[in-house]
């Protein structure tokens, strides 16, 4: 983990926890420079329990970060969500949102984000043995579900275009994929592949189902893919309007927008 020992009183922490995977990333919120980061893959998918003995390991080693920080936050990626139109939306009805497509247990609790400027809300299963560690260890903190950090920063890149366009942050076994259309989401899913022709398999698949047009869709990858990627070079021979985004972001500079260790997730949600 790259670090800048700097005042911690000053400085955000922020944890993504997945079960593919760990992301760390602190900021000096005065200079708004990243001060620490580190992404830690794993081999095979972890279950909860040892995701959260991973993630204890990693913040008891890095004792040079400290442990008093202004701002903890948390965001949770896992495919244990559902968004539902703000209009239907009753708080007292959480389980019956996510009970056709997550197991749920008597003792999970549910929480919720309200997606800004577009009536949606992502109801969802966060890790609560993750979010009972980081209290003990930091005290009150925020979390939210990756679902909400990335359609709200995707949105945002896209204030101006009205024609459909597809984003998919791709990682070592997840694709998440964000379709929107005259500045509104039309859909928002998390993909488990193992090849490349599974990748193109769901991509396809979630754009016939939303009537998308292949000649005028633009398709836009992000993440761990370069454009002499097998995915991207399968995916081209599809959809033409393609290419290798790399998000905006006001706060920080391209140099480290483009640092493959950092994940966008964490960064926008900063």
């Amino acid at each position: 983990m790259a670090q800048n020992v700097q005042n911690s009183t000053y400085r955000k922490l922020s944890i993504q926890a997945g079960l593919n995977g760990l992301s760390f990333c602190v900021v000096d919120t005065i200079t708004n420079k990243i001060v620490a980061f580190e992404r830690v893959s794993f081999k095979t998918q972890l279950t909860p329990y040892l995701m959260l003995k991973e993630l204890k390991e990693k913040l008891g080693n890095q004792n040079q970060i400290g442990k008093d920080f202004s701002e903890v936050l948390v965001i949770h990626k896992n495919n244990m969500f559902g968004l539902v139109p703000k209009p239907l939306f009753n708080k007292e009805e959480l389980p019956n949102y996510l009970k056709f497509n997550a197991k749920i247990m008597a003792n999970d609790l549910i929480a919720y984000d309200e997606i800004p400027n577009q009536d949606i809300v992502n109801v969802y299963i966060p890790y609560t043995n993750i979010n009972n560690y980081i209290f003990e260890l930091f005290g009150e903190f925020e979390f939210k579900h990756s679902g909400t950090v990335l359609i709200n920063t995707l949105l945002n890149q896209n204030r101006t275009t009205l024609e459909p366009m597809c984003y998919v942050q791709v990682s070592e076994r997840e694709m998440e994929m964000v379709v929107v259309s005259e500045k509104k989401l039309l859909f928002y899913n998390q993909f488990e592949f193992k090849n490349k022709e599974d990748f193109l398999y769901y991509l396809l698949f979630s754009l016939e189902q939303l009537d998308m047009d292949l000649e005028k869709i633009q398709l836009k990858l992000f993440g761990a893919i370069e454009e002499d990627d097998p995915i991207y070079e399968l995916c081209y021979q599809y959809v033409k309007n393609i290419s290798v985004f790399i998000p905006s972001n006001p706060s920080f500079t391209l140099e480290q927008l483009e640092n493959e260790s950092i994940d966008f997730s964490i960064l926008s949600a900063l």
